[in-house]
Parts: structure tokens; C-alpha cells; sequence
């Protein structure tokens, strides 16, 4: 049995998943502000699961560190401003946090605004720790989302070039 499935039944107070996903939204607002992802994976067990349907899923604070900071440091992720949840709900029975997270883009340099949302489910295991992470969003908005963005940064004159090979790559040139 690994340590996600013995949390999973523990029971939480509502005032302890409130202050966790607390601490979880200001750990990524700042490694957002500071590029420092290490943030991130260190809110979670040494044995958590990270689901992510269109990247697979990681085993383990390690593989969540290594995966979360290629995918935040290149594009797109690293052109995503913010990550703030949009709402919250808690699940006190499953020791759960349940939440629609937006995705916003920085200003392509026309002050359109580029997002897309995604349903992050957390499971948490205490002391501030969370043992999974589930993440459900439609690939394909996203795709869309990051071209239209490309499109409107290369009409102002503004497309990274990092941002140029990825739209290349993804048949979006």
C-alpha cells in the first residue's frame, strides 16, 4: 500500500484542506513569479502520483519535479502568467480538493487575452502535503488557445522564438 492510498482515508478538517490549498495556491503563485518550480514538487510526498492526461502520469516527487520543470520552463508554460483558481470546493469525507485552475497567457502584445481552464483534483495527505494530483482539461483547447496566442504575438511582432519552433512543430505555421 502506498502512502497516497493510506491518506486517502484519513479524515481532514475543512479548516485543514482550506489552509493547504491555501499554502498550494501561494507555492505556485510564487514559483510562477520566480521561475522556481523545485516549489512546486516539494508540496508533494516523496511517493505521490501526478496524473496528467496528455503528458502521462509520474511516479513520485522526482518524476513530478523533472516533468513539471521542463513543461513550466518552455513554451507554452513559461508564457502562462498566473494560475489562479477560478472556485474551490472540498471534499472533507476524501480528504480532497476540487478545483477549476485557469491558465492564462501573458499580453501577445495586442492586449488580447489567451486562456484555457483546467479541473485539478488534489488529494491530500497532510502537513501541507499533498500524495496526488489529477489534472482533466481538453488537450486540443489548449492547442488551439497557445496557436491563436502565436498568431496574435507574430501580428504584433512579438513571437518568441522559442514560441516560433513550437508552432512550427505542432503543424501550426
Amino acid at each position: 500500500m502506498t502512502e497516497a492510498d493510506q491518506t486517502d482515508n484519513r479524515t481532514w478538517t475543512r479548516a485543514e484542506l482550506e489552509s493547504a490549498f491555501e499554502g498550494y495556491q501561494r507555492t505556485v503563485e510564487k514559483a510562477t513569479a520566480t521561475g522556481d518550480w523545485n516549489l512546486f514538487a516539494d508540496m508533494f510526498t516523496e511517493d505521490a502520483t501526478y496524473i496528467e492526461h496528455a503528458y502521462g502520469n509520474f511516479n513520485g516527487r522526482e518524476e513530478i519535479r523533472e516533468w513539471v520543470i521542463r513543461t513550466m520552463t518552455s513554451f507554452p508554460g513559461s508564457h502562462m502568467t498566473e494560475f489562479p483558481a477560478a472556485w474551490h470546493t472540498i471534499d472533507e469525507e476524501r480528504g480532497w480538493v476540487i478545483c477549476e485552475i485557469r491558465n492564462p497567457m501573458r499580453d501577445p502584445g495586442d492586449g488580447t487575452i489567451h486562456e484555457a481552464s483546467n479541473l485539478t483534483i488534489l488529494h491530500y495527505a497532510g502537513d501541507g502535503l499533498w500524495s496526488c494530483e489529477e489534472d482533466v482539461y481538453n488537450p486540443m483547447k489548449f492547442l488551439k488557445m497557445a496557436k491563436k496566442w502565436c498568431r496574435a504575438a507574430e501580428s504584433s511582432g512579438g513571437l518568441p522564438d522559442e514560441a516560433r519552433q513550437w508552432l512550427s512543430a505542432v503543424g501550426g505555421a
